[in-house]
């Protein structure tokens, strides 16, 4: 940019224009000073990007303990499932265990867990529901698990004749 104006200068005196060509050392210094200007622009950078890196991580952090907490609900609306379409099980019993399972695995990254399950004549289900554990505040992500499955009972064969 300099050597454009310095150009531009200088093909001016060389017409004889008077008027600028004491201008060329103004005009150099104050380029020279708007270029210097940057002193304590790493320390700006710095207070700028280090909040958002570390929120950045935080929220990484959060999906991570959000996943781990989705995936004990799974594990544990699979085993209530287990327990109610067991031949003789019942609702009762597959929710028991699905809760004796999230007292085992969920203290830290689930909270509020809620175990509901259904049993009919042919299928059973367990729904599972609660909040992750917030990491970064006033963000409460809700983890949902189902399990669901036809249940276990005892069919004759007719077709046989016996």
């Amino acid at each position: 940019m300099t050597r454009t104006m310095n150009a531009l200068l200088l093909r001016r005196q060389r017409r004889g224009d008077s008027t600028y060509s004491g201008d060329l050392p103004l005009i150099r210094g104050r380029i020279r000073r708007l270029l210097r200007g940057d002193h304590g622009a790493a320390s700006v950078e710095l207070v700028i990007a280090t909040p958002l890196l570390l929120l950045m991580l935080l929220a990484i952090v959060q999906f991570a303990l959000w996943s781990h907490a989705t995936h004990i609900a799974q594990a544990a609306a699979s085993q209530g499932l287990a327990a109610t379409r067991a031949q003789n099980g019942t609702a009762a019993a597959g929710n028991a265990s699905a809760q004796q399972m999230l007292d085992r695995l969920a203290r830290g990254p689930l909270t509020g867990a809620s175990v509901s399950a259904d049993r009919t004549s042919t299928s059973a289900s367990i729904r599972i529901s609660g909040t992750a554990t917030p990491v970064i505040p006033f963000l409460h992500l809700p983890v949902h698990a189902e399990a669901a499955g036809p249940v276990e009972r005892f069919v004759p064969n007719l077709a046989s004749g016996g």
